[in-house]
C-alpha cells in the first residue's frame, strides 16, 4: 500500500481552506440556532411562560445540542480513527445541514401546539450530534496534513470557522432585523438563514469531496494492516491509556467554552433583557467582535509556533477570568462602541486560548485513537461549559438582577482551565506519526 509522506504548501492551503469552509458552515446551523433561541424561540415555541422564562426554555433545546456532541464524537471518533477522517465530514456535514433547513420548515405552538418544541429539540439533537463529529475530523485532517513547525498555525485555521460561522449567521440575522418589521421577522423572516444551509451545504460538500485523506492515518492504517493486530475499539483504548489526557482537554476547554457562549449568547439576552435595548446593538456587536476574533484566531495559532501551546494558552485563561468584571461595566453603559469595545476585547482574549487549542489537542493523542480521545475531551467539555453558560447566566441574572455573579462565574472558569494547562505537557513540535 502507497502512503503519501509529505504535504506540499499548495496541498495544504487547499485542505485548510476546506476544512475551514466545511467548519464555517457547520457552526452557521449552530450558532444560529443560538441566536434565534435568544431572539425569537421565546415567543414562537414557548409562547405560554414569560419572556425571560421563554428565554430560558429555549436555552434549555439549545443546550440540548452540546449534550448529544459527546455521543457524536464517540460514534464519529470511532469510524473517524477506523474509515479515516474525510469520509466522516462529509457525513457530519449533511447532517447538521439537513437538520437546519428542516427547522426553517418547523411549523411553531401556534400551528402544532406542543409538538412544535418537541421536533424543534430533536432537530436540535441531530444539530449537536453531527458537529460532535465535525470538530475532531476538520482539525485532524488539516493537523495530520501539516508539518510540526507551523501546526498552530494551519491548524488554527478551521477554529476560525467558528468566528466566521457566527459572523455569518449574526450578518445574516441582522440584516433581516434592519430591514424587517418586527411582526414579519417574527412570523417568517426568521426562517429564512435556516433555509440557507441548504445551499451552503451543498457549496461545502463540493469542496470537501475533493480533499484526500490524512497521510499519517494512512500510514498508520497500513501499519496496522501488515501487523495484522486486533486492536480494541478507539474509545476503550482511550479511557484505559489517555483518562489524563482527555481530562487535561477539558480543563482547558472550559473556560474558553464559557467564556465564547456569554460573549456571544447570552449578550442577546442581557441587552434586550435587563438594559432595554433594541437587537439590532447585540447583532452589530457581536458581528463587528466576531470579524476581528477571526482575524486574531489564525494569528494566536501562529504564536503558540514560537512560544509554545501553554503560555499563549494560559494568556487567553487568565486574561479572559479577569475581563469578565470589565465586559459587563461596558455593556452597562449603554454605548454601542463600548459594547462592541468590551465584546471584541473578550473574543480576542478568548482566541488566545481557541487559537493553539487544535494543534495541542491533537498532539495530546496517538494517530489511531486521536480523532476520538480528542472528540471526547472537547465534546466532553462543552456539556458542562458552553451548554450551561446560558442557562446558568440567565439564572443567575434573574435570581440577584446584577451581572457581578455572572463575572465570578467566568473567572472561576478561567480558574479550572489555568490549573488544567499548568497541569499538562508542553506539546509545541511533536510529531503526529
Amino acid at each position: 500500500m502507497s502512503v503519501p509522506t509529505a504535504t506540499s504548501r499548495s496541498s495544504i492551503t487547499r485542505i485548510v481552506g476546506a476544512s475551514m469552509i466545511g467548519t464555517t458552515i457547520e457552526w452557521y446551523d449552530f450558532f444560529l440556532y443560538g441566536s434565534a433561541a435568544a431572539l425569537v424561540f421565546n415567543t414562537l415555541f414557548f409562547p405560554t411562560s414569560d419572556p425571560l422564562t421563554g428565554t430560558l426554555l429555549a436555552f434549555v433545546t439549545y443546550a440540548i445540542g452540546f449534550i448529544a456532541r459527546p455521543l457524536g464524537g464517540i460514534v464519529f471518533g470511532h469510524y473517524g480513527d477506523r474509515l479515516g477522517r474525510k469520509k466522516l465530514l462529509v457525513i457530519s456535514l449533511l447532517m447538521m445541514g439537513g437538520a437546519t433547513f428542516l427547522i426553517g420548515l418547523l411549523p411553531t405552538y401556534a400551528t402544532i401546539g406542543a409538538a412544535a418544541p418537541l421536533l424543534l429539540t430533536l432537530l436540535r439533537l441531530i444539530q449537536g450530534f453531527a458537529l460532535g463529529g465535525e470538530w475532531g475530523g476538520a482539525v485532524l485532517i488539516v493537523s495530520e496534513h501539516g508539518d510540526a513547525k507551523r501546526r498552530g498555525y494551519w491548524a488554527s485555521w478551521p477554529q476560525a470557522g467558528v468566528p466566521a460561522g457566527n459572523l455569518l449567521a449574526t450578518a445574516v440575522l441582522a440584516v433581516l432585523a434592519a430591514v424587517q418589521p418586527e411582526a414579519d421577522f417574527l412570523e417568517w423572516g426568521w426562517r429564512i438563514p435556516f433555509l440557507l444551509s441548504g445551499a451552503l451545504v451543498a457549496v461545502g460538500l463540493w469542496i470537501r469531496l475533493a480533499v484526500s485523506e490524512s497521510p499519517v492515518f494512512l500510514e498508520a492504517q497500513a501499519k496496522a494492516e501488515q501487523t495484522g493486530e486486533r486492536e480494541a475499539p478507539p474509545i476503550i483504548r482511550v479511557l484505559r491509556e489517555h483518562r489524563r489526557e482527555v481530562l487535561v482537554a477539558m480543563g482547558a476547554r472550559f473556560a474558553e467554552n464559557v467564556c465564547y457562549y456569554i460573549l456571544t449568547a447570552f449578550i442577546l439576552v442581557y441587552l434586550t433583557g435587563p438594559l432595554g435595548l433594541p437587537k439590532s446593538t447585540g447583532l452589530n456587536a457581536v458581528l463587528i467582535a466576531s470579524a476581528i476574533h477571526f482575524i486574531s484566531i489564525p494569528l494566536w495559532g501562529a504564536l503558540s509556533d514560537r512560544l509554545g501551546r501553554k503560555p499563549v494558552y494560559l494568556f487567553g485563561a487568565i486574561g479572559t477570568g479577569l475581563w469578565g468584571f470589565a465586559f459587563f461595566a461596558l455593556l452597562d453603559t449603554k454605548s454601542f462602541w463600548l459594547i462592541t469595545l468590551g465584546t471584541t476585547i473578550g473574543l480576542v482574549l478568548h482566541g488566545a486560548m481557541y487559537g493553539p487549542q487544535a494543534a495541542f489537542f491533537s498532539e495530546l493523542f496517538g494517530t489511531r485513537v486521536r480523532y476520538s480521545g480528542a472528540s471526547i475531551g472537547y465534546q466532553l467539555a462543552s456539556i458542562f461549559a458552553g451548554a450551561l453558560a446560558p442557562l446558568i447566566a440567565t439564572a443567575l441574572l434573574q435570581q440577584f438582577g446584577t451581572s457581578f455573579p455572572i463575572s465570578v462565574y467566568l473567572f472561576l472558569a478561567a480558574v479550572l482551565t489555568t490549573v488544567a494547562v499548568l497541569l499538562s505537557r508542553e506539546t509545541r513540535g511533536e510529531e503526529l506519526g
